[in-house]
């Protein structure tokens, strides 16, 4: 009888153990050659996922989850601890509010995202503006609101950092060229400046948003809509700066990057040579559905239409 004690507790705490370490496997270092689903089934699930970031030291990865109608939409992390992955979860400071659009600084300090969260107590202000948390021994903190000159009242999207703490981010204003664009606020004296519109090398009269800037600011890559050379719902695009430190007209990034569907959000792993974005492409029905279990399983798939992530090798773009 004692035996079966001792058997009996010995298995519990077996079992406590799995589900406390709760070991989630992620390769950072592969590089493949053609476009993947990046962490199926950890990351990449039945659920919208969009807006990857990876953290300089590859030791978390920050990304936007989201229900299926991007009514709720929160900051999940996922982190490398002694070697191994955890599970994802929601960041402590996020889950009131609609939280997207991560992004780390280039020491990995400061975390950058949009949220529609009040700039300050007495706001009735629902507007999406640009936010930042700092790493602290005990996490991430609290957020604060970027300064006036980059949070206005209308809405800003998608922070990217280079090197040096200059800031571009998307904004609908009246001195843009198109519907959004894509503006620089550079970084001087610890403060952020008055942004001023990227030329139209860039922007246009339509949409342009969601924008990826290199640690040394000579390669952008951001979404657009509305282009003549649009494949569908939304495409990436890149542009390289020229021996002038002018950017060079941007080009479609074109198949298998992009597809007829919204294609958006990248982000590169300069660390380790991999390009992420998010699509909603998805399995085309080439058959009859026949049963309600078929449409059940096909909505709960991967495959449903939802926001994923997607990777493939930087030396496989072949960018020009």
């Amino acid at each position: 009888m004692k035996n079966k004690i001792l058997l009996t507790a010995l298995f519990s705490l077996l079992c406590l153990a799995c589900q406390t370490e709760n070991i989630t496997e992620i390769d950072l270092e592969n590089t493949p050659a053609e476009v993947e689903l990046f962490a199926e089934g950890i990351i990449s699930t039945k659920l919208y996922e969009r807006d990857l970031a990876i953290s300089p030291r590859g030791n978390e990865i920050i990304f936007t989850l989201s229900d299926y109608r991007q009514s709720v939409r929160c900051l999940a992390t996922i982190k490398k601890i002694n070697g191994k992955w955890t599970e994802k979860q929601i960041l402590d400071f996020s889950g009131n509010y609609q939280d997207i659009e991560p992004c780390f600084s280039a020491d990995g300090n400061q975390l950058f995202f949009a949220s529609n969260r009040p700039v300050d107590r007495d706001s009735t202000r629902s507007d999406f503006n640009i936010w930042v948390s700092n790493l602290l021994n005990s996490g991430w903190s609290e957020p604060e609101p970027l300064n006036p000159n980059i949070n206005t009242d209308g809405n800003e999207f998608y922070p990217s950092v280079s090197k040096n703490g200059n800031l571009y981010f998307t904004a609908e204003r009246e001195n843009g060229i198109g519907s959004e664009d894509i503006f620089l606020s550079r970084y001087a004296d610890g403060q952020y400046l008055i942004p001023e519109h990227l030329d139209a090398n860039i922007n246009s009269p339509v949409y342009e948003f969601n924008a990826y800037i290199s640690p040394d600011e000579d390669l952008i890559l951001f979404s657009s809509y509305g282009r003549e050379d649009d494949l569908g719902g939304g495409d990436l695009y890149y542009s390289k700066k020229d021996a002038s430190g002018r950017w060079t007209p941007a080009k479609n990034m074109g198949p298998p990057i992009n597809s007829d569907k919204l294609d958006y959000c990248p982000f590169i792993d300069m660390a380790r040579g991999n390009f992420y974005f998010t699509s909603e492409r998805f399995t085309p029905v080439d058959k009859r559905i026949e049963t309600v279990d078929e449409l059940e399983n096909r909505a709960n798939s991967i495959l449903n239409g939802m926001g994923n992530i997607y990777r493939i090798s930087m030396k496989s773009l072949l960018l020009e």
